[in-house]
C-alpha cells in the first residue's frame, strides 16, 4: 500500500476527483485525518439518518442544478454530494489542490496516465510516523469473500500482519465438524450449500456467499461421521472407524484437548509472526502472544503430560521452558510499566492472569468433545424412540417415521446453530486473540461510478 497525494490544478480538481472516484482505488483522507469517518454518503455503507436509497454517481461535468431533476437523478446529487466533501478536504496553495490518501502501489501508475491528460499527478509519499497503512485482504472470488467475512467480523488484521483468511476457514470448519460428526447430518449440510450456491429455492439468494463454509462445515461433520459411526445418529448402519463418543468419552475428550493444544500453539507462532512483523525481535520475544507466550505455553503442557505419563525428562524440560517463557513476559511487561514496586506488582498480576488464561484456554477446546457428545446423545435418544415405537404394528411404524424424522431434523438444527456458535466462539476468543495484537483500519477506497449520458450543462 502506497501512500500518495493527488495534486492537481485547482481549476482541474473537480475533474480529477471524478477520475479517482471512477478509478475506485485510492482511500482519501477525510479532514480528521487517515481512517476517519466518510460521512454520510459513505460508499458501501448505510446513509445514516437521512439514508438515500440511490447508488451514487458522477457525472463528468458539473450537473447543472436548473436541469436535474430530483428524483430521477438521485444518484447524481448524491455523487455531488461525496464530491463536495472531498473538494472541501482539499489543501489549496495558489494555482494548486491537493489531497492524501493511500492506494495499492500497482494501481498508481494506471491512475497516473488517466490524470495526466488533466495535469494532475499521484506523487508518492513516505508514510507518517505512527500511522499504519490501511489493510486490503483480498476478497475476490465465489470462494474467498465469505471466507475473508468471517476473518473481519472479528476485526480487519494491521497491514503489516499474516492474512489469516484461508487457515481460519479451515480451522472454523475442523472444529465444527468435530462437534457434529454424523454421516447424515453432514451429507444435509453439503446438499444445503449446494442449494445456498444454486440459489434454490429463491429465499437462500440472500445467503448465497455462505455457500464455501456451509459445504466445508458439512464435509468435515462427514468425515467425523465416519470416525464416530453416526448416520442420523449412532443407528448401527455404520461401523466405527475410530471411536464411539457414548462408549469412549474420556478418549474424545483428550482428544478434544489434544487438538486445542496444537491449535493454540499454531496460533502462538502466527502471533510471534506477527509481533516481528509490527515491533521487529523484542516484540516477537517478550509479547504473552508471541514467543514468550509460546514457551509458557508449550512448557506448561510439558509438565502436565510428563506428570500423567511419569516421564521425569519430560516434566523437567517443560518446567525449564515453561519458566523460560514466564521470564521473557515478565521482562516485557516489567519494561511497559511505571518501574519500582508499583511495575512489579503490575507485572505479578499480569503474568498470573497470563498463566490463568493460558490453562483455561486449553480447557475451553473440552468443549469440541462435550458438544460432539451432546450430538450423539440426541441422536441415540431420536434413534431409541424410533425402534421402541417401530414394534407396535402399523400405528407404532408410523410413528417411528414421525419421530425420526422429526427428532433428528430439531437434533440438526438446534446441534447445527451450537456447534456453529462454539466453533466461532473458539475461533476468535482462543485462537485470534494470539494471532491479533490491537486491529488495523480496513482499506476503504472512494469509488462512484460516472454515468457517461449525464446531464450536463
Amino acid at each position: 500500500m502506497q501512500r500518495v497525494a493527488l495534486v492537481t490544478p485547482h481549476s482541474a480538481l473537480r475533474e480529477s476527483l471524478v477520475c479517482v472516484a471512477d478509478a475506485g482505488c485510492i482511500d482519501l483522507d477525510r479532514a480528521g485525518g487517515p481512517g476517519q469517518a466518510e460521512g454520510a454518503y459513505a460508499p458501501g455503507r448505510g446513509g445514516g439518518p437521512h439514508e438515500s436509497p440511490a447508488q451514487p454517481a458522477l457525472s463528468a461535468a458539473r450537473p447543472d442544478p436548473q436541469t436535474v431533476n430530483g428524483a430521477d437523478d438521485a444518484d447524481l446529487l448524491a455523487g455531488e454530494a461525496q464530491l463536495s466533501e472531498r473538494l472541501n478536504d482539499a489543501v489549496n496553495r495558489g494555482s494548486v489542490a491537493a489531497l492524501a490518501g493511500w492506494c495499492p502501489a500497482a494501481e498508481v501508475g494506471r491512475v497516473n496516465a488517466r490524470l495526466a491528460g488533466m495535469g494532475g499527478v499521484l506523487v508518492p509519499l513516505r508514510a507518517p510516523p505512527g500511522v499504519d497503512p490501511p489493510t486490503a485482504l483480498r476478497a475476490t472470488g465465489p470462494v474467498r469473500r465469505p471466507l475473508t467475512a468471517l476473518v473481519t467480523t472479528y476485526g480487519t488484521p494491521r497491514y503489516t500482519d499474516l492474512d489469516p483468511t484461508w487457515a481460519a476457514a479451515a480451522l472454523y470448519a475442523v472444529m465444527f465438524g468435530m462437534m457434529f460428526g454424523d454421516v447424515g447430518h453432514g451429507a444435509l449440510l453439503m446438499l444445503g450449500g449446494l442449494a445456498l450456491y444454486l440459489r434454490r429455492p429463491r429465499f437462500f439468494a440472500r445467503w448465497h456467499d455462505t455457500w464455501p463454509v456451509v459445504v466445508a462445515a458439512g464435509a468435515t461433520s462427514t468425515v467425523a461421521g465416519l470416525a464416530y459411526g453416526e448416520f442420523f445418529g449412532p443407528t448401527g448402519v455404520l461401523p466405527v472407524l475410530w471411536l464411539d463418543p457414548l462408549r469412549q468419552p474420556e478418549r474424545l475428550l483428550l482428544t478434544a484437548v489434544a487438538v486445542g493444544a496444537v491449535l493454540l500453539l499454531l496460533a502462538y507462532a502466527a502471533g510471534a509472526v506477527n509481533r516481528w512483523r509490527e515491533g521487529g525481535l523484542p516484540g516477537a520475544l517478550y509479547s504473552f502472544s508471541g514467543v514468550a507466550g509460546g514457551a509458557a505455553f508449550t512448557g506448561l503442557a510439558g509438565v502436565a503430560t510428563g506428570m500423567a505419563l511419569h516421564l521425569a525428562w519430560l516434566l523437567v524440560a517443560g518446567a525449564v521452558l515453561g519458566a523460560t517463557g514466564i521470564t521473557l513476559a515478565a521482562a516485557g511487561i516489567y519494561t511497559g510499566t511505571v518501574r519500582g514496586i508499583a511495575g512489579v506488582a503490575q507485572t505479578g498480576v499480569q503474568l498470573f492472569d497470563g498463566v490463568l488464561r493460558i490453562a483455561s484456554n486449553t480447557v475451553s477446546f473440552a468443549r469440541l468433545a462435550a458438544f460432539g457428545l451432546t450430538h450423539a446423545a440426541l441422536g441415540q435418544v431420536v434413534w431409541s424412540g424410533t425402534v421402541g415405537l417401530s414394534h407396535h404394528g402399523a400405528p407404532g411404524v408410523l410413528g417411528a417415521v414421525v419421530v425420526f424424522l422429526v427428532g433428528n431434523a430439531l437434533v440438526f438444527l438446534l446441534e447445527a446453530l451450537v456447534a456453529g456458535v462454539q466453533a466461532l466462539r473458539l475461533e476468535y476468543f482462543e485462537l485470534f486473540s494470539r494471532v491479533y495484537d490491537g486491529l488495523g483500519r480496513p482499506f476503504r477506497p472512494w469509488h462512484v461510478p460516472v454515468r457517461r449520458s449525464e446531464v450536463t450543462s
